[in-house]
């Protein structure tokens, strides 16, 4: 994948603003729905919004601490996507409203969770710095920077590839999120 770092960037904040402002639509409703579950095995909106808060504890820090390493004024005009940055941004990735199914690693599962609206809060407390980072990553190079992944500390991504995992990772549970609440 080859884009224009500012136009990614712009995406990416667009897609974290529109997630935050489903999530705040959750906040009206009420705690039964969002524990509602289809089917045992399926996790109901709240346990979507702790699995992603689960996956900000890691990232969020991560993206932060290698922002802040990195001298400003140095982004590049054009992010390339890495190899294994693009394939892991692409699982995430909704299709046409399809979803890649994944097994999600036992300690990112929240399932059967006692989960109540300090979920949400946490989430949007998540958002609100994903925005921020968003906005300190157009000062730094996305394709020089690098983050370790949550799976291995010997793999590192782009950070323009760390940056929009995230974001489709949260495009996608917010999507089911929202298919369990109905």
């Amino acid at each position: 994948m080859k884009i224009k770092s500012e136009k990614l960037i712009e995406y990416l904040l667009a897609s974290v603003n529109k997630a935050k402002n489903s999530v705040l639509e959750f906040k009206q409703k009420n705690l039964t729905k969002l524990n509602a579950k289809s089917a045992q095995k399926k996790w109901s909106a709240l346990e979507c919004i702790e699995h992603l808060n689960l996956y900000g504890d890691y990232y969020l820090p991560e993206i932060e601490a290698r922002i802040l390493k990195q001298n400003r004024n140095t982004n590049r005009v054009v992010f390339k996507s890495g190899i294994i940055g693009n394939y892991f941004a692409s699982l995430m990735k909704t299709t046409n409203g399809k979803i890649k199914k994944m097994q999600s690693p036992v300690e990112m599962n929240p399932q059967n969770s006692d989960l109540n609206a300090t979920t949400i809060d946490r989430f949007i407390k998540q958002l609100d710095k994903l925005i921020w980072l968003l906005n300190e990553a157009k000062e730094v190079d996305l394709q020089k920077t690098k983050t370790s992944i949550k799976l291995t500390k010997l793999i590192k991504l782009r950070l323009g590839d760390t940056l929009r995992f995230v974001v489709y990772h949260i495009e996608r549970h917010l999507d089911q999120a929202e298919k369990a609440i109905k």
